[in-house]
């Protein structure tokens, strides 16, 4: 049987990722998928976001992501972190 396991992973993404919608797609494609978390811009270009759910939802967000129209991820860096059983739904941070 599939043990269906909580995850939180923190993502980096680089590439064509700020001024071409990423956070928006993020918290539209966070929402659909039924993951909680955060995203926001960083200073450097690149964009930060963590997301917590099942491995399949969390995959189902980064390829979203992926195959958005505008958005051209070059690179990104993937951290698991401790989960948060507090967090409520999914916001985009300025």
């Amino acid at each position: 049987m599939n043990e269906m396991k909580l995850l939180r992973r923190r993502y980096r993404f680089y590439g064509r990722v700020q001024g071409v919608g990423f956070r928006y797609v993020a918290a539209s494609a966070a929402q659909s998928a039924g993951v909680t978390g955060w995203v926001r811009n960083e200073f450097d270009g690149s964009v930060t976001m963590e997301i917590q759910g099942l491995e399949e939802q969390l995959d189902r967000v980064v390829q979203t992501l992926g195959s958005a129209r505008y958005i051209r991820i070059h690179a990104q860096e993937c951290q698991t972190l401790p989960v948060d059983l507090k967090e409520k739904g999914f916001r985009v941070r300025y």
